[in-house]
C-alpha cells in the first residue's frame, strides 16, 4: 500500500511539473525504480511512457482550450517527432548512448545559462517564422528533438520549449503549450514500440496515469493563471535539477 501510494504521489508531482515546464521524468523515474529494484528497465520506462502520455495529453487538451497553440509549428513538428523517435529508439539498441550521455550537461548549462542572462527571453509572443518556412524549421525541429527523445530521452520537454522560444519567438506559455503536442507524439510512438515488444505492466501504468492527469490538471491550471514569468522561473529550477542528475549521470555514477 505504501509503494502504491509513493507511485501515486510520484506522478502527481510529475504530471504538474510536465505540464508547466517539461521534466517530470525526473520525478517518476527514479521512484519507480526503487520501488521495482529487480524489474526489467526497459519494462519501466514502458509503464512510465504510458502514465507520461495520458498526462501529457491532457495538459495538451487543456492548454488548447485555453491558450491558443501555434499548430502550424506544433503539428508538423510532432508528425516529425513521432516518426524519428522509432529511429533514435532503434539506434540506442545498435549504438551506446555514451557520448550523448557525457554532452547532455554540457548543453543544459548552455541553456540555463542563455535563459538566465536574457531578462525579457520568453517574455513576448512575436512569431518569427511563417508559412514554408516555418513548416520547414518544425520539421527538422520535431525530428532532431524526436530522434534525441527515442535514442535517450531527459529533458526532451524543457528542449521542447527552449528552441520554441528562442527559434520561433513564441513565449514560455505558448511554447509550453506547443511542447505538449509534439511531447504527446514522442511518447506515442515509443509507447507503441514498448507495447509491441511487451515491456509494459498495464495495471501500475494506468493508475499512475490518474495520478498524472491530476497533476497536469493543476499545472496547467497554474501556468495559465501565473502566466509566462511563472513558467520562466519554474524552466530555470527544472533545467538546474536536470543539469545536477544528467552531470552526476555521466561524470560520476557511469
Amino acid at each position: 500500500m505504501v509503494d502504491v501510494v509513493l507511485l501515486g504521489s510520484a506522478a502527481f508531482l510529475a504530471g504538474l511539473v510536465d505540464a508547466v515546464v517539461g521534466g517530470g521524468g525526473l520525478i517518476q523515474l527514479p521512484v519507480m525504480f526503487s520501488v521495482f529494484t529487480k524489474e526489467v528497465p526497459a519494462t519501466l520506462l514502458g509503464t512510465s511512457k504510458l502514465a507520461g502520455i495520458f498526462g501529457t495529453g491532457a495538459a495538451a487538451v487543456n492548454y488548447a482550450r485555453q491558450v491558443r497553440v501555434a499548430w502550424s509549428a506544433a503539428a508538423p513538428a510532432a508528425l516529425a517527432a513521432f516518426a524519428l523517435s522509432f529511429a533514435g529508439a532503434y539506434t540506442v539498441t545498435k549504438v551506446p548512448a555514451d557520448f550523448v550521455r557525457t554532452l547532455l550537461p554540457i548543453l543544459l548549462v548552455a541553456v540555463a545559462v542563455y535563459t538566465f542572462k536574457k531578462k525579457d527571453f520568453g517574455s513576448v509572443h512575436a512569431p518569427v517564422h511563417s508559412g514554408n518556412a516555418e513548416r520547414m524549421f518544425a520539421v527538422a525541429m520535431g525530428a532532431g528533438i524526436g530522434f534525441y527523445d527515442g535514442f535517450f530521452g531527459p529533458g526532451t520537454g524543457s528542449f521542447l520549449m527552449f528552441l520554441f522560444v528562442r527559434f520561433f519567438g513564441f513565449d514560455f506559455l505558448s511554447a509550453s503549450a506547443a511542447a505538449k503536442v509534439v511531447n504527446v507524439a514522442c511518447n506515442l510512438s515509443a509507447l507503441m514500440w514498448f507495447g509491441y515488444s511487451g515491456h509494459l505492466l498495464w495495471q501500475l501504468g494506468l493508475m499512475m496515469a490518474a495520478c498524472q492527469v491530476a497533476g497536469s490538471l493543476v499545472g496547467t491550471k497554474l501556468a495559465i493563471k501565473h502566466g509566462t514569468a511563472f513558467v520562466r522561473k519554474l524552466f530555470l529550477v527544472v533545467v538546474t535539477v536536470l543539469i545536477l542528475k544528467t552531470g552526476y549521470d555521466a561524470f560520476v555514477k557511469w
